[in-house]
């Protein structure tokens, strides 16, 4: 109360998009976006500083494997692509192999990936490569075709992504932006280090037109040991397990103005793995000299590795969470799959927060979602679905899902309703999906996050007396007259 007198509400709403930590506190991290738009200079940072490693240490050798996009899985192929030029997916039907197969790199340049003193317990996240974008530093160009040259931390993942593609972003023009790892493992010697990565590539070149190809995350783990002179373990991939996983986006002409078009799409396979453990590139005998890396009859000698014993461990699944709330502040609440929601519903007597998407709500690229019309997945997961207020009634009263449209697509063939596309709804549990027993204009919603606090129906914000901002009011009463409105069923 005491910062919304003192600053107001588009004040308020500033300064809470630059608290990361909600402590009503700027530290200068913090407030560096604001020095730097101010100043136009961005300070080096500490962990630019970077060391040459030593070039006798060991190397990994890593190999990349890819699978190009299924063509088929984008929504412009149910109509032959048409109206859109062969110059503008040039770019991407050309991406047929991984631009490098095989790469070897020194040990210690995986340094980057080493935690920092201050987070050495199990499950707690570090930024490696920290965001930049927040609502004062808006978003990054579109209209661009070359990385700015890496620095730091960002050299060992550009060059392990250039593997790829030669040209991978590794800032994402869209939040959540950056590389995040947690410590999932520990022993004596070594960590095993989970890790999120948010980049995206620009498969064109002048004289065409930007197409932008955006993963929906690079995720991952390296087993390493703590003073990062031997690699045991890495591997890095784009997860497939769901139908549709990568955004694309491509400009018809030379401005940030220009016509864009968006497609979603499904890659099969994107991954980079180490052959085998890191090597030492120069063999000492036990008189320090120099030694042949071949045996006398010419093969190349085998060397034996200790076993790592564990003494600290959490489970792949609890580490990828750790980083996924990192990353999305708004996974502070549970979004079950779709059946599984109605299933934990029933048994809890809670309704189900359900939204429908054309892409995932928890990749970082910029798609579509519903409530359950077309909206923008991108502005609920950065304004309503991180606010205290929602997590808060979220987390009380309701079941939390998304699903993708495709999916649900499937789920209505394979329950034999052609002609519903929910047809799960038409079990007990309807009226534990929440647009069935309330609703919103998505577009209504869209247009109330874009006006001032001051310019709305007052009537949206007379349930608080606490600060909201335009969409989080909505989406909060939007929520408060769905429970309202389901007393009747949930008490029977």
């Amino acid at each position: 109360e005491l910062a919304l007198k003192s600053l107001g509400n588009e004040g308020l709403f500033l300064f809470s998009s630059l608290d990361t930590n909600n402590d009503l506190y700027l530290s200068p991290e913090e407030f560096k976006p604001i020095a730097e738009k101010l100043t136009g200079v961005a300070p080096i940072s500490e962990f630019e500083e970077e060391e040459t490693p030593d070039p006798s240490g060991e190397t990994l050798s890593v190999v990349a494997k890819f699978q190009p996009l299924v063509m088929e899985t984008m929504t412009k192929s149910k109509d032959g692509f048409l109206g859109i030029s062969h110059v503008a997916l040039s770019g991407l039907r050309n991406w047929t192999a991984p631009a490098a197969p095989m790469s070897v790199m020194l040990a210690r340049q995986f340094k980057a990936f080493l935690p920092p003193k201050n987070k050495l317990d199990l499950g707690d996240p570090w930024w490696i490569i920290p965001s930049e974008l927040n609502i004062f530093t808006g978003y990054l160009s579109n209209n661009r075709f070359y990385p700015p040259p890496p620095k730091g931390k960002e050299v060992i993942i550009h060059r392990l992504l250039s593997m790829f593609h030669p040209r991978p972003f590794v800032k994402t023009r869209f939040a959540p932006q950056g590389a995040v790892a947690c410590i999932q493992a520990v022993s004596t010697f070594y960590y095993t280090i989970a890790f999120r990565i948010h980049a995206e590539f620009q498969l064109n070149e002048p004289p065409d037109f930007p197409f932008w190809f955006s993963p929906g995350q690079f995720t991952g783990h390296i087993i390493l040991s703590k003073d990062s002179s031997h690699v045991r373990e890495f591997k890095l991939f784009v997860p497939n397990n769901r139908s549709l996983n990568v955004d694309m986006e491509w400009l018809y002409g030379a401005s940030e103005s220009s016509n864009m078009e968006v497609d979603i799409g499904y890659l099969p396979q994107m991954e980079l793995e180490s052959t085998g453990p890191s090597i030492p590139s120069v063999i000492y005998d036990e008189n320090g000299n120099v030694i042949d890396s071949r045996d006398p009859s010419g093969e190349p000698i085998q060397f034996v590795f200790e076993d790592i014993t564990w003494q600290q461990e959490i489970p792949w699944e609890e580490a990828a969470q750790k980083l996924e709330v990192a990353m999305y502040p708004f996974k502070k609440v549970s979004y079950l799959p779709f059946t599984q929601a109605f299933e934990r519903a029933k048994a809890e007597k809670k309704l189900v927060h359900s939204i429908l998407l054309w892409g995932a709500l928890d990749d970082h690229k910029p798609l579509s979602a519903s409530l359950p019309v077309s909206g923008s997945g991108r502005t609920l997961r950065e304004t309503v679905l991180e606010s205290s207020p929602i997590l808060a009634l979220l987390n009380e009263s309701f079941i939390s899902s998304w699903s993708l449209v495709k999916e649900l697509e499937e789920l209505q063939v394979s329950c034999g309703h052609q002609e519903e596309l929910f047809c799960p709804l038409k079990s007990p549990l309807l009226i534990c999906f929440l647009s069935q027993v309330h609703h919103i204009n998505a577009n209504y919603f869209l247009d109330i996050t874009s006006m001032k606090p001051e310019d709305v129906e007052s009537s949206i914000f007379s349930f608080s007396t606490n600060f909201e901002d335009p969409s989080t009011a909505t989406y909060l009463q939007f929520l408060k007259e769905g429970l309202q409105k389901a007393k009747p069923y949930l008490q029977t």
